[in-house]
């Protein structure tokens, strides 16, 4: 059990958390939930002790070992891949070092000697040789193949990095796992596995994730980071947001009657609580759901953005034809032999475990960057707008957004610009920032008003989750699924893909599967994966 009491913390004069007062309980998994900048990350710093509070205190029972998903790619480099992992058990890597040291001497004393007899001893206390095999095994599930293990962290690539470090956050068994983003860089399979091995960890987790799918499959409660407070609440990602949109819309309705309110909140309670049932951790979450009260949900103070992308005409009979693809990267392939249709009414997810086949194909489909084999035919009634996984080469000029977003427009309309920088959350004086200044999230919304406002009727997207908060993701899940025209999609947001897409494109540098069915059904489906690990 980990728990705060009145916490505080304060920058430069403004608090970011004001007397928050929560308890982590061993055996469930809290998904921590807020609008960029309000302090997700922060608190888990808190929580570690990586940072001290201004006022308040991290109350941990006595003798829990913390485990945090480190950030810093780099910290690492001058050990190597399975070292790494050992460091994250505070307990037990001291022992393995020291024990490690003594090994590699040629000659021992004889103080030496009986050191080792002790460290062995203390090793074996910890299960360290059960967790030798435990470090491999968690690598490998990880995607790190075992001739890696040995090597030395500067020589792996970035991705390699991120699932090498969350293999030292989960490394034995630790009482409370803090985790931030832990599904950053990694692939739907292992998100996938990362989500069963959380299902059943038994201990704390708490979790900072823009992942709507991981965040509903593991997440036993939400707290949600609000108004400088975190409340938690029983449930998942689901049902926080539908509860808080509920509270919000009664909240708005000024005529009806409070008890009309209050029943039709309960309703609601009700019938989540019997779908919750169905579940594998339904019997203890049913009894806590049973115990919501609808004066316990608040509605959040946050706000949505709203997307809406039309098509200036319908598309014709002929899309595109994509005909012998083929791509390298410093001189390794990324992409071989790539050849599909593209047909009406197509709504394409492109996966791939190396994403950098993923942007690659993007990008040539899009015109962005030429093919080394191949070519693209596209139909006559076709207009194609990319949202690239880069797009720093937009925003290099000091434009006020008004004028950057100006320069799509084929209309000298100011009203117009204002609206839609509106409908991105950008209101009043923000209009005139500078489009060299914004954060990520906010290049992210200008791009989605880029794209409503040219209105083309085949649309490419690399990775547009990333940046956003979850509203923000929320209102672009939706604005997909609304979206008359053509779409390929290539993202880490497993809803996303779900909801909006009917058919899936996986491209490696060895060839594709290209199978007509919802992204569920592709995951799913046996054979499908016998035939993708012949691709890799």
């Amino acid at each position: 059990m980990i728990q705060t009491s009145n916490l505080t913390l304060e920058f430069g004069g403004t608090s970011l958390f004001e007397d928050v007062s929560v308890k982590f309980i061993p055996g469930n998994c809290y998904g921590l939930i807020g609008a960029n900048g309000a302090g997700k990350s922060t608190f888990l710093k808190l929580l570690s002790k990586e940072l001290l509070p201004s006022n308040g205190e991290i109350i941990l029972e006595s003798r829990k070992r913390i485990a945090v998903l480190k950030q810093d790619q780099f910290a690492y480099d001058a050990y190597s891949v399975i070292e790494t992992v050992f460091i994250g058990h505070s307990e037990l890597y001291p022992i393995y070092k020291e024990r490690n040291d003594l090994y590699s001497k040629d000659d021992l004393s004889d103080s030496e000697g009986e050191r080792i007899g002790e460290l062995e001893s203390e090793f074996a206390e910890l299960d360290g040789y059960s967790l030798e095999s435990e470090a491999a095994t968690l690598l490998s599930d990880l995607g790190i193949a075992e001739d890696l293990h040995e090597k030395q962290m500067c020589e792996l690539e970035s991705g390699q990095k991120v699932r090498t470090l969350l293999a030292q956050a989960l490394f034995g068994n630790p009482d409370i796992l803090l985790l931030d983003e832990p599904t950053n860089q990694l692939d739907y399979v292992t998100v996938l596995w990362l989500e069963k091995f959380l299902m059943d960890f038994k201990n704390t987790v708490i979790i900072v994730s823009h992942d709507r799918h991981f965040l509903n499959k593991v997440c036993t409660h939400i707290a949600d980071l609000d108004y400088k407070k975190i409340k938690l609440y029983v449930g998942n990602y689901d049902f926080w947001e539908k509860s808080s949109e509920l509270a919000s819309q009664q909240i708005k309705d000024q005529h009806k009657k409070q008890e009309d309110k209050v029943k039709e909140l309960e309703a609601f309670i009700r019938r989540f609580s019997a779908n919750a049932s169905k579940s594998k951790q339904a019997t203890s979450r049913k009894k806590l759901l049973e115990k919501i009260r609808p004066e316990d949900i608040v509605a959040t103070s946050r706000r949505s953005p709203f997307i809406h992308f039309k098509q200036n005409r319908p598309c014709g009979d002929k899309i595109a034809t994509i005909e012998n693809i083929s791509a390298e990267i410093d001189g390794e392939p990324v992409l071989k032999d790539v050849s599909f249709r593209i047909d009406k009414g197509d709504k394409i997810a492109i996966v791939s475990k190396n994403s950098l086949s993923k942007t690659a194909l993007l990008d040539i489909i899009s015109g962005s960057v030429a093919p080394k084999t191949g070519q693209i035919e596209w139909g006559s009634s076709i207009s194609q707008n990319y949202f690239p996984k880069d797009n720093t080469e937009f925003f290099q000029k000091k434009d006020s957004l008004l004028d950057w977003l100006q320069n799509y427009s084929n209309v000298n309309d100011d009203q117009l610009i204002r609206g839609l920088l509106g409908r991105m959350l950008f209101s009043g004086d923000d209009v005139h920032k500078s489009t060299n200044v914004l954060s990520g999230g906010e290049k992210a919304r200008c791009m989605f008003s880029k794209l409503m406002l040219t209105e083309s009727n085949c649309l490419l997207f690399d990775e547009p989750t990333d940046h956003l908060d979850l509203e923000s993701i929320s209102a672009l899940n939706e604005g997909l699924i609304n979206f008359p025209g053509i779409l390929l999609v290539s993202s880490h947001d497993i809803q996303l893909l779900n909801t909006v897409c009917n058919r899936v494109i996986e491209v490696t540098p060895k060839g594709m599967l290209d199978v007509k069915s919802t992204f569920s059904d592709f995951i799913e489906n046996e054979s499908i994966a016998k035939k993708r690990k012949t691709l890799y």
